[in-house]
């Protein structure tokens, strides 16, 4: 079974004794009673582990059992390494490997003591060479994974802190951001966790509550429901402590003795790797090698961080570019049996790869959790914001612990825990889950919704009613109303009428470029048409009045059939250069209004000129107040059938209509302007229609009797 962390190598420089006389021999200061298990070699290596707590050890071979197994196991297991290599041909041949194991008693002082020891020696006298430096006996020291590793490493040489990345793996896996650490108060535990806490800065599982006394009032129960995620030793102290239960026989399976063999292997194949260099190609000063009377710690630790090697249970050893050791990591679970004991089980493993790949293989259905749900606990300050939300920190509270913003309208994220929202382009808008932007919807006048149908209806319907009232005209042609009423400009009239209510469709559907050159061109000169045809009308029934009267014969001779057609033509001439001038000048064009709504592009005609459009409005606007007061002048001639009064009412009706157009024009949003346009072209040109040809239509064909020429000059009698 692998070890869920890697134990300490410690490889020390050369050291210097703590006297020496000129004699080039040194003494050592005082002499230490401690325990250890030596066996001599060409070169010799170290070990401190806490074997037990007694003065008692058994002599090689091993014939009796320890009171501690555990931490004895430590020991037989680098004496086992050791003994193997030197059994193995291939590997440093004709080199032999012996061992120094010293017992650190659990306690600091002892393991300082016998680290010390292990560096100098422990003969009273020793020669050294003319520098008073040499070879210290051991080589490098195998230490066990407590806190007695991290001070001896700072005394003797490079400590390498163990490996936490399995359990952010773990973390990241789970999905827990708010985390606790408990640590023991030692040097060991120290530094630990502040490893840790870097660990976790950079991998963005920065919520670390970091504490040394667990939040207990006293109740096992509270405890057990915190998921604890802890490297081997601590797991035995912390379970102990919380359940009341001796764990190191549930634990011994998953101990660091594998750590241990790999440990002394590894030191084995750098010795190896060293032994093989040839002179003058060597890596150090002078393309030298090191050699057996020569070597030193430093040297072993250049062909340290190469070595690369495959364990006879199939794992790979390595050391990445910071020193550390490749690691292999068994996941194990503590699972709570009914009856109160517990089960460690194995449940995933977390390896790590020469080129850096990791892999954690979870089996999550596995694990064992002390709650009622089977799946993991949340162990988050704040739930991740979703797509359509942003982040917003808590001042003064640690970055995992935020609100989640709604983006506003227009604005976007598509990602987990975004920090902002982004705006869409300028034709697009925000989905209503803010996670998307969509296309905006395209808004106008269209002949497929109810306001569009019911216009281009009553549009087609007054067509209709002129064609009808065109017909009736056509069809009493030769009746004194229609003759009398100036029929070939009642025709005219009609005409224009006809072309009032076919131009408001042009209004509706999806402008294009010549719907918005067309539609005000025509509108505008439909409209001068038709008043000029009443402008005329309204002169005639005025000079046929004065031509009535005495001295008034030669009037008429400036209002013949020529004259009446030549100042049509003229009056509807001049609305058509104006139109001609707003089109060369400033063309109206469609345009995407996107300041009416944000969330919709309002495609519309663009004027292009309002001058121009202000010039065609009033053009027509001053023919019809001219109109209007003419025929205002003549409502009292004494005719039966006045046809100056109802030129007076159509035209009244006219200039209200475009007088309530101009303001509700410019308030209106959008498609609703194109609305108000169309409705004031319709209802204008019905007020014509009904005013003027109403009455016509009603007696030609409801009181036929009437339609005389005594009835119309007011000369019949008006009993009968």
């Amino acid at each position: 079974m692998r070890a869920p962390l890697c134990l300490t190598l410690i490889l020390f420089s050369s050291f210097s004794p703590l006297s020496a006389s000129p004699s080039s021999s040194c003494e050592l200061q005082a002499q230490f009673n401690l325990n250890r298990i030596h066996k001599a070699g060409d070169f010799v290596l170290g070990g401190l582990f806490p074997i037990q707590t007694t003065s008692v050890f058994p002599e090689l071979p091993f014939s009796s059992k320890p009171q501690d197994t555990t931490c004895y196991g430590w020991a037989q297991t680098m004496a086992f390494a050791i003994n193997e290599i030197n059994s193995n041909p291939s590997l440093l041949p004709n080199v032999t490997l012996g061992y120094s194991l010293y017992d650190a008693c659990y306690t600091l002082g002892v393991a300082f003591r016998a680290a010390l020891s292990m560096a100098s020696g422990r003969e009273k006298h020793f020669n050294l060479d003319e520098s008073c430096a040499g070879s210290p006996p051991v080589l490098g020291i195998v230490v066990d994974h407590s806190s007695h590793s991290v001070a001896i490493s700072r005394i003797l040489g490079l400590y390498k802190v163990p490996m936490i990345r399995a359990m952010l793996q773990i973390m990241r896996q789970l999905g827990w951001t708010w985390v606790g650490v408990l640590f023991s108060d030692d040097d060991y535990g120290h530094d630990a966790a502040r490893i840790l806490q870097g660990e976790l800065a950079r991998s963005g599982l920065g919520c670390v509550a970091y504490v040394e006394v667990l939040p207990w009032d006293g109740d096992p129960a509270q405890l057990q429901r915190i998921v604890r995620v802890v490297k081997e030793s601590t797991a035995r102290v912390v379970i102990e402590f919380i359940y009341g239960i001796n764990v190191v026989r549930l634990m011994e399976e998953v101990g660091p003795e594998y750590n241990i063999y790999k440990a002394v292997y590894a030191l084995a194949h750098a010795l190896h790797d060293m032994l093989q260099c040839v002179p003058g190609r060597g890596p150090f000063p002078g393309h030298s090698c090191a050699t057996l009377q020569t070597i030193q710690p430093w040297q072993l630790v250049h062909y340290l961080e190469k070595i690369n090697f495959t364990t006879s249970f199939g794992d790979h050893v390595t050391f990445d570019e910071n020193g550390d050791a490749l690691p292999i990591y068994d996941v194990m679970n503590w699972a709570w049996l009914p009856d109160g004991s517990a089960k460690v089980q194995h449940v995933g493993v977390f390896k790590t790869s020469a080129s850096g790949d990791e892999e954690l293989i979870l089996d999550e259905d596995t694990i064992f959790w002390s709650f009622e749900s089977t799946k993991p606990p949340r162990s988050v300050c704040s739930e991740s914001c979703l797509p359509g939300s942003r982040v917003a920190r808590r001042k003064g509270e640690p970055v995992c612990c935020f609100d989640c913003i709604a983006c506003s309208e227009g604005e976007i994220s598509n990602e987990t825990d975004s920090t902002e929202c982004t705006s869409c382009p300028e034709d697009f808008w925000s989905s209503p889950q803010r996670d998307h932007c969509v296309p905006k919807s395209v808004e106008f006048l269209s002949y497929h919704e109810a306001l569009g149908i019911s216009l281009t209806t009553i549009s087609l319907l007054g067509t209709v009613m002129c064609a009808i009232v065109l017909g009736i005209f056509i069809y009493h042609r030769s009746t004194p109303m229609v003759r009398a009423n100036n029929s070939e400009l009642s025709f005219l009239l009609l005409l224009s009428l006809k072309l009032c209510f076919l131009c408001s469709l042009l209004f509706i559907g999806y402008p294009r470029l010549w719907t918005c050159q067309l539609r005000h061109a025509a509108f505008g000169i439909s409209f001068v048409l038709c008043v000029s045809c009443i402008l005329v009308k309204t002169m005639v029934v005025l000079a046929v009045f004065k031509a009535s009267k005495p001295g008034g014969a030669d009037i008429m001779k400036w209002f013949g059939s020529m004259q009446q057609r030549g100042t049509v033509l003229f009056l509807t001439s001049i609305q058509s250069t104006i139109c001609t001038a707003w089109l060369l000048s400033a063309s109206p064009t469609p345009h995407k209004n996107i300041q009416y709504q944000s969330d919709k592009i309002v495609y519309e005609c663009d004027v292009g000129s309002t001058v121009g459009f202000a010039v065609l409005l009033g053009y027509i606007g001053l023919l019809s107040l001219l109109s209007f007061l003419l025929a205002f002048m003549a409502r009292n001639l004494p005719d039966n059938f006045n046809e100056a009064k109802l030129i007076t009412f159509s035209m009244l009706i006219f200039c209200a209509v475009w007088i309530a157009f101009i303001p509700a024009y410019i308030s209106s949003p959008g498609k609703y302007a194109d609305v108000v346009e169309v409705f004031a072209i319709l209802a204008s040109t019905f007020g014509i229609l009904v005013s003027l040809f109403g009455p016509k239509c009603y007696l030609m064909l409801l009181k036929p009797e009437r339609n005389t020429k005594k009835s119309i000059m007011g000369r019949g009698d008006t009993k009968t």
